[in-house]
């Protein structure tokens, strides 16, 4: 019958090995160049679970472990007050450039 070897009906597959720089040049094509995991995989040839394993492994090793001091907080405090108050004030002006506009016709 059968042979229960399968080598011989069926190539082996050879396990390719990739350096650390194609794993982190792989994920920046999904991370920062805006290609999705399938488009980047297919272009390299590889299978998605492979290049999100790479992300994973990656995005954990480079979580900051940096916290804010209470300078940078206060700081980003009042940065993000300044904003609001700007969007605030855009929003009247535009508002106002409306109005007077629909007015002036």
């Amino acid at each position: 019958m059968g042979s229960s070897n399968r080598s011989s009906s069926s190539p082996q597959r050879v396990r390719r090995t990739f350096t650390d720089e194609f794993k982190r040049d792989a994920v920046s094509l999904v991370t920062e160049q805006g290609y999705s995991l399938a488009e980047a995989c297919r272009s390299l040839d590889l299978h998605p679970n492979l290049v999100r394993k790479w992300k994973q492994k990656i995005m954990s090793q480079e979580k900051p472990s940096h916290q804010l001091s209470e300078e940078e907080k206060a700081e980003l405090k009042r940065l993000r007050e300044e904003n609001r108050k700007l969007r605030m004030e855009r929003d009247i002006l535009k508002k106002a450039t409306a109005f007077f506009a629909k007015e002036s016709q």
